[in-house]
């Protein structure tokens, strides 16, 4: 992909903040709602296993896009009218460019463009007569050569099919509002072509429209695969799997009464099972979902019938027998799966994925581990696979796999990897609790404190009491008691008569309760709740942990699952060998085959970009050896500068005198690398209590500007030095000075500042050169004009993500960023914009919005449209094409991400200019999949990069891919410590006819392992939660050292745009000076 277009870190390994080599970018227009945002760079701070599947595409969602306060929009807008011809049109859409910003502009093109004073070149339309018009902020200007004609966008990538959009007009300011309810999408069969998507012709921006059937979108057939890099051989964690060759039924299946708990219903079927196989089932071994399916290889001797089983309750009854369930079974037959169909599929012959048939044999292969293990996801854990790993506060880390059954070139493959994922230690409660507030319990009452992280930490699990001999029956927690346990009464008879708890378990079970003070287990349901003493209660195995892990217990599971490439592949090999499928009886039943050697894969390796820096710097250029390179001899592109900057410094172990040679040596690097850089600060080193982070903040910039405000000067950048361990303290400054002050700051940690390393400051200048506007390295190739699809005419790269609140925040918005480069042939600037939307949303609501002003009328605007404008009026030009990367999107979300975020990108063109239709690429990055690649000799260091990963530029397109679909896997960066992850690139829509080699022809940097504005975008959206929630986390906050992360893995994400009630707090708007830089690197 395009990853060295933007080089993300010029050098060396550096923990939680590389340097990127991006610059100045310009924010032309301003939307009220959106904030940009920053973060230390890294990958998921949640460590947890995703208890996500590959689910079906969900119903078409309801749009709606939260709509918070407006400013009244200037008359700086837009693109000019479409003109019709070929004749050339000056000044469309945009100022003069340059370098300054120009004041804050809202959804729309500036006042020069409407007096044709726009600075690029030519611009052309396509087809028709010159016309003069304009929009002017998003509404149609008068034209000048007769009426305007609406604007008719169209997707250009095969035969026509009618296509209509909805479209959202915000009541008022401040309101939440939705639109009609689309049809729902009837996601079917793809046929062989790919069918175009179009908006139809003669309808303005604004009309509502109904989308068409997902039929229409079809995703390109490969376009042959890649020949650009030196060949090699590598193998991957999926294992061949015979197609069987069996007739497979489905039979619905009713459990009366009904039960919520797969477990039971497992339990009641495999009874079923174990009675009537040989009798009533024709010595079929079905193999049932947990929920409301069988399948069968063959057919069952009836196509309807009825079962009567008796379960045995695992829990004992309150007179100590255990109390029988009857349940009534009922088996229907359902269909027949075809695998005549799959089959095609996997040779190419059929577009469609037979999902129900890829279904049956991935529940089929899963039966037996289920049976055995924990299933959490796809994923299956047991402390039998590998050793217990403490994590802290009553937490281990259990050891686990996980499989899918996949569809490939090579046919059917079993993706196999290892994982780990944390569970609650089966401990008595107070132990756990002793360990949770880590410290002795019976020193000091408990707090409210101590109270709501133990009732946040235990609601749900499940226990089991102790005080009762051998009769252990298992509750799940509600609560506690608001009262302690000596204070605690309930009645015994029906008159009445009341009795402690204490005397009660006294009496009863002749059990003296210690911990009186402390309150009690609320278990059951809260209308009669029942009361147990902590101290009779112990958990019980095998519960996951699915709430959101401190940064100690995220590090603890990081130390288990990291895993050097060979070792790793040895022990997906052993778990392979361990699982035994040829023993298998299910899949002995169903016929499925799966081989037990890796798939060796035919590889590139592409070769890596030239770099280029200053010319006054010993070396001008760079090649980057095994993904890596430094500064040394070497001088920025485009040095930045910084002509005010302060100090303050909230680590108590660091002096003035040490703060203040940090900071002079940091000032030294940044001219030495190339950066104007005043040595001496406006003010002297301060310190300050990180408890007191805004008042400190507050009045040192107050001081600050009292010096500079006199000489018209504003302050350039805070350094700020950190604590190692310092809590929410980053979060909070951060928001503080980007959101409430305006300062673009740099924070060090104290253990940096101690050690002082030449690599850490060189790093650092890296950092600040493109947080004050500078660029630190530019691609030769793109100077030169030789990035293809790129080079040749104007070009707008997009990246997009969304996350999502961790688990256990259950109101939290979801945050979406969008970034996009700014410049134009380097393509290393970019702007960003971040939005909060409703929680855990996955389709990106504000890329294009409408609503309606009382003057003007219909207003367009969102995030596409301002990005364009900023483009615009940074380059001079107007982009030709489109590209755009969204990272975050699983499988199962792929048909209503690009459904609706696609006809945002077109609504958001046209509404700048009719006839404005830039050919499109929308590209999904996926790095949260399990496939993993090995060198094929890892003894071969030619092969192996030093941590004995393959090496950084090693693409697949082959083997392991879709058997017909244009995507392939790319390992971009050098690893570390671990496995590398590679990227996972899946093409959803291309206009631009990409080859797989141009596609895959550049590669980003050693420190960024996906292509950089999709990495941006992850950042700024990152970097927005901060702004949001100063207050969160019970356990420990996350600190500058964290990584950021998706949001966890527990919580589903939904594809479903929420309704018009979905309330979302909007973000604190981003202080204008902050917005013009890439502040969040």
């Amino acid at each position: 992909m395009f990853h060295a277009i933007i080089p993300a870190v010029n050098v060396l390994r550096f923990s939680t903040q590389d340097a990127t080599s991006n610059g100045w970018h310009l924010f032309a227009s301003t939307m009220a709602r959106k904030r940009r945002t920053e973060l230390p760079g890294g990958e998921s701070s949640e460590s947890q296993e995703a208890g996500s599947g590959h689910g079906g595409v969900q119903r078409s969602p309801t749009q709606h896009q939260p709509q918070s306060q407006q400013q009244q929009l200037q008359q700086q807008g837009g693109y000019q009218g479409a003109g019709r011809g070929l004749a050339p049109q000056r000044g469309a859409y945009g100022g003069r460019g340059g370098g300054r910003t120009a004041p804050q502009q809202y959804y729309g093109g500036p006042p020069e463009y409407q007096q044709g004073q726009g600075r690029g070149g030519q611009q052309y339309s396509r087809g028709g007569a010159a016309r003069r018009g304009a929009f002017v902020g998003g509404a149609e200007a008068p034209s000048a050569g007769g009426p305007s004609r609406p604007p008719a966008p169209e997707l250009h990538q095969a035969t026509q099919s009618p296509y209509q959009a909805v479209m959202t007009t915000p009541s008022s300011y401040g309101a939440s509002s939705s639109t009609q309810a689309p049809d729902p999408l009837q996601i079917s069969e793809v046929t062989e072509h790919i069918q175009d998507l179009s908006i139809q012709q003669e309808v303005t921006p604004g009309q509502h429209m109904q989308p068409a059937s997902s039929k229409s979108l079809r995703y390109p057939l490969r376009p042959g695969k890649g020949t650009y890099g030196s060949k090699c051989v590598v193998k991957a964690n999926h294992f061949f799997a015979e197609l069987p060759d069996k007739d497979l039924h489905q039979y619905d299946v009713s459990i009366i009464p009904d039960v919520t708990s797969r477990g039971v219903n497992r339990a009641v079927m495999e009874q079923l099972v174990k009675l009537y196989r040989e009798s009533h089932l024709g010595r079929r071994l079905p193999a049932y979902d947990g929920r409301k399916s069988l399948y069968t290889a063959g057919p069952l001797p009836f196509d309807y019938k009825e079962f009567n089983i008796t379960l045995l309750d695992e829990e004992d009854a309150p007179g100590g027998a255990r109390r029988e369930r009857e349940f009534k079974v009922i088996i229907k037959h359902a269909s027949r799966a075809d695998l005549h169909h799959l089959g095609m599929f996997l040779q190419g012959r059929r577009a469609d994925a037979p999902q129900e048939a890829l279904q049956v044999l991935d529940i089929v292969l899963r039966e037996l581990p289920t049976a055995r293990y924990s299933p959490v996801g796809r994923s299956f854990y047991s402390p039998d696979l590998g050793r217990r790993q403490p994590l802290g506060e009553g937490l281990e880390s259990w050891r686990g796999f996980y499989q899918s059954i996949r569809p490939t070139q090579m046919g059917l493959s079993l993706n196999i990897d290892m994982s780990s994922t944390a569970f609650i230690e089966p401990l008595p409660v107070i132990d756990f609790v002793a360990q949770l507030l880590n410290r002795d319990v019976s020193a000091r009452p408990l707090s409210d404190a101590d109270r709501v992280k133990i009732k946040k930490a235990l609601r749900g699990v499940k226990v089991e009491v102790t005080h009762r001999g051998n009769m252990r029956r298992k509750y799940r927690i509600s609560g506690l008691t608001s009262q302690a346990t000596r204070e605690l009464t309930f009645p015994v008879d029906e008159r009445g008569t009341m009795k402690s708890v204490v005397e009660y378990f006294q009496e009863t079970y002749g059990f003296v309760i210690q911990h009186t003070q402390w309150p009690c287990l609320q278990v059951g349901n809260t209308q009669r709740p029942n009361y147990l003493p902590m101290e009779v209660c112990k958990i019980v195995e095998g519960q996951r942990y699915s709430k959101r892990l401190n940064e100690r217990q995220i590090t603890a599971l990081l130390k288990v699952t990291c895993q050097r490439p060979k070792e790793r592949e040895l022990d997906i090999l052993r778990t392979v060998s361990h699982n035994a499928y040829a023993a298998d009886p299910y899949a002995k039943e169903f016929g499925i085959k799966i081989s037990e050697k890796l798939a060796q894969v035919e590889a590139r390796v592409l070769p890596a970009p030239w770099l280029k820096y200053h010319d006054s710097g010993r070396e001008k250029d760079c090649l980057p050896q095994v993904g890596q390179w430094n500064m040394m001899n070497k001088r920025m592109v485009n040095g930045g500068t910084v002509n005010s900057w302060i100090c303050i410094n909230f680590a108590r172990n660091v002096q003035d005198g040490l703060a203040h040679s940090f900071c002079h040596e940091l000032a030294q690097m940044c001219m030495t690398s190339g950066m104007a850089y005043n040595p001496q600060p406006v003010l002297p080193v301060l310190s300050g209590r990180p408890d007191q982070v805004e008042r400190v903040l507050k009045a040192r910039f107050h001081d600050v500007m009292t010096k500079l405000q006199p000489h018209k000067k504003e302050l350039d950048l805070l350094i700020v030095i950190l604590p190692d361990n310092n809590g929410s303290l980053y979060g909070d400054l951060k928001r503080i000075c980007e959101t409430d002050l305006g300062i673009v700051s740099q924070c060090c940690l104290q253990k940096h500042v101690f050690k002082m390393s030449k690599q850490y400051l060189a790093n650092v200048s890296l950092k600040i050169n493109v947080k004050v506007g500078g660029r630190n390295t530019v691609l030769v190739d793109a100077l030169s004009r030789r990035i293809p699809l790129v080079s040749d005419q104007p070009t707008i790269i997009f990246g997009a993500d969304v996350t999502h609140p961790h688990p256990g925040e259950d109101s939290s918005p979801s945050i979406a960023a969008v970034v996009a480069s700014q410049d134009w042939p380097e393509v290393t600037k970019y702007a960003g914009l971040v939005c909060a939307q409703s929680h855990r949303q996955e389709i990106i609501q504000d890329l294009y919005k409408t609503w309606n002003d009382p003057q003007r009328g219909t207003m367009h605007g969102g995030m596409i449209k301002e990005l364009l404008i900023s483009f615009r009026r940074a380059t001079g030009q107007k982009p030709q094409r489109i590209i755009f990367y969204r990272d975050g999107v699983s499988e199962g979300q792929f048909y209503q991400v690009l459904f609706y975020e696609l006809e945002a990108i077109r609504k958001a063109c046209a509404s700048l200019e009719p006839d404005y239709q830039p050919t499109v690429t929308f590209v999904v990055v996926q790095k949260r999949h399990h496939t993993r690649l090995f060198a094929n000799n890892h003894s071969d260091r030619n092969s192996v990069d030093r941590s004995g990963n393959i090496l950084p530029g090693t693409v697949v397109d082959s083997k392991i891919c879709h058997p017909t679909e244009f995507d392939f896997y790319l390992c971009s960066h050098a690893g570390i410590q671990g496995t590398s992850r590679p990227a996972h690139y899946h093409v959803l829509w291309d206009e631009n006819k990409f080859s797989a080699d141009a596609l895959q022809y550049a590669r980003c940097t050693r420190s960024v392992s996906i292509v950089p504005p999709a990495y941006y975008a992850h950042l700024a959206a990152f970097r927005a939660r901060f702004y949001m929630e100063p207050e969160t986390s019970d356990s420990g906050s996350m600190t500058s050292g964290a990584v950021p992360g998706r949001g966890g893995g527990a919580g589903a994400r939904t594809t479903r745009v929420p309704g018009v009630n979905a309330a979302v707090r909007p973000l604190p708007q981003l202080r204008e000076n902050v917005k013009r830089v890439m502040f969040y690197c």
